[in-house]
């Protein structure tokens, strides 16, 4: 209510006065301030969480929607035999300050870690298949050599294939470095041939995107590749001054507690800026008119449909769902709509075995597509690659984790005539998982050595960045930016890795709040 001055003493010094007495009147109410602002952030992942954050420290009033009952999506935490592990992301790139800036604005600063130096090992197709494996190459870029007569590139390729990598030396540009769009098969295969793409880079493409190296889109996995490309006149030249222009140090790092952590500070800090987050809320529908926004509701806390109102709407779900909702508002997402994203399933093992003392195979393996004895694309041996977790177990245990699930074409999928990851059963991947790390690590493994595992499936969880992405990603921008109080983020439109997704995240929602405090 209106505040109003307390005078005790005004009446009895008025009455001295009588012919000067008038009623006080009471004060005038202050004028009501403009009502806050308002948003709604559909979904919980980690795309989400910094969108939600970074509105509410502009002084928004925000409200969090998730489908499921757990937030951060593929940055998550799972229990195996009583160890907190990731369930998805267990690390970050550091050639970019977007994570350490965020990690530093959470408190998190003094947990960030550095994997262990081992490196990973590379295996590759062989009869023998220990004499096949080698420690991976640390001069290259998604395993492309700077150096293709190194002794370690000659040793994954053959002598002929280093001599026909060798040709990108004298070979000309042509229209590589021209073309509107062009896959990263076909540069490594036009640059260095085959052998360089078969054997170094398919197992590197596949342990980071899932997918084939000449369906993924060069400048969407390897920015600026091609222009060093066209500067240098070498693939090799170019990979070598990109290189030399990252910070030094490792390229990837983490928290000691596991990645989880970061979902957890940004979830801490959600409620404690008043943001309303709420799981098991799926958006059914979502509208928009010339007042705003508003968004249909149904889950475990809206039985019957409910419907909120916002200035301002920002979808954080991946691609399909985002087209769908918008299909009314933005009617030109449905042209750039992307098909699903690989299935992936990721087995998690802790295992009692003292033989893996000696990090047999560095901090893990990445696997070549034609190795015929093992199904699994990579293999993390995380207590070797991260000293904390190390710790936490003690000497002779050991945790274990084995990726399933590359992007097939539909002929090698018929070829390969067995289901997917993400629809084998759990027990069949245990298993699978058992025989695949015996196999990478030279360890015989049993189930009388496991004390506990645990099977995650991400389906879609990773992007497909095709040739023709960037397009499709540039139609989405254009299209989104000619509607008031919109903004669309997420995996799907910045790429694979949380660097990538932190770092436009947070550019598009400072760009949405200049757009709001315009209007």
């Amino acid at each position: 209510m209106p505040h109003r001055p307390v005078l005790p003493h005004l009446p009895a010094a008025l009455s001295h006065f009588p012919t000067a007495r008038k009623a006080v009147p009471d004060a005038v109410p202050e004028a009501p301030g403009p009502a806050p602002r308002t948003a709604v952030v559909v979904g919980g992942g980690i795309s989400g969480l910094i969108a939600a954050r970074d509105l509410a420290r502009s002084g928004i009033s925000v409200t969090l929607l998730e489908a499921g009952t757990e937030l951060g999506g593929c940055v998550g935490a799972h229990s195996v035999a009583g160890l907190t592990l990731d369930s998805g992301a267990e690390s970050f790139a550091t050639r970019s300050r977007a994570v350490p800036e965020l990690i530093e604005e959470l408190g998190l600063g003094d947990a960030v870690v550095q994997p262990n130096r081992d490196g990973a090992w590379l295996q590759l197709a062989g009869e023998d298949t220990a004499a096949a494996a080698q420690r991976m190459p640390q001069s290259g870029l998604l395993g492309i050599p700077a150096d293709p007569r190194a002794p370690e590139i000659v040793q994954a390729i053959g002598r002929t294939g280093s001599a026909r990598a060798a040709l990108d030396k004298v070979l000309p540009v042509g229209s590589l470095a021209r073309r509107e769009t062009v896959s990263l098969g076909e540069v490594v295969r036009a640059r260095m041939g085959d052998a360089v793409l078969r054997r170094l880079v398919a197992p590197v493409v596949g342990g980071v995107y899932s997918s084939d190296p000449d369906v993924l889109d060069v400048d969407s996995v390897a920015p600026g590749l091609r222009t060093a490309l066209a500067k240098h006149g070498s693939l090799a030249g170019a990979v070598a001054s990109m290189r030399a222009s990252a910070p030094a140090g490792s390229a990837v790092a983490g928290l000691a507690g596991g990645m989880g952590m970061l979902t957890r500070a940004l979830e801490k800090d959600l409620l404690a800026l008043g943001v309303n987050v709420r799981t098991g809320a799926a958006v059914t529908a979502v509208g928009h008119s010339g007042s705003g926004w508003t968004v249909s509701v149904a889950g475990d806390q809206a039985p019957e449909a409910e419907t909120i109102a916002a200035d301002s709407l920002v979808m954080a779900t991946d691609g399909p769902c985002a087209a769908d909702l918008l299909a009314g508002t933005v009617p030109e997402l449905a042209a750039a709509r992307p098909g699903p994203g690989p299935g992936v399933a990721l087995v998690t093992l802790v295992v009692d075995q003292p033989d893996l003392d000696a990090h047999p195979r560095g901090t893990g393996v990445l696997v070549a597509a034609d190795v015929d004895a093992v199904d699994a694309k990579a293999l993390t041996h995380a207590t070797a690659k991260w000293q904390w977790l190390a710790d936490s177990t003690g000497p002779g245990t050991h945790v274990l984790r084995l990726s399933y699930g590359r992007a097939l074409s539909a002929a090698d999928a018929a070829a390969a005539a067995r289901p997917s990851p993400v629809e084998r059963d759990d027990e069949d991947l245990f298993a699978q998982a058992l025989a695949d790390a015996s196999v990478l690590l030279q360890v015989p493994l049993g189930v009388d050595d496991v004390v506990g595992w645990d099977v995650v499936r991400w389906v879609g969880a990773l992007p497909s960045a095709a040739v023709g992405h960037r397009d499709r990603v540039a139609a989405v921008r254009a299209a989104v930016e000619k509607v008031a109080g919109l903004e669309v983020v997420g995996a799907w439109l910045a790429g694979t890795g949380l660097a990538a997704v932190t770092a436009d995240t947070r550019t598009r929602i400072a760009g949405l709040v200049d757009q709001l405090d315009r209007q």
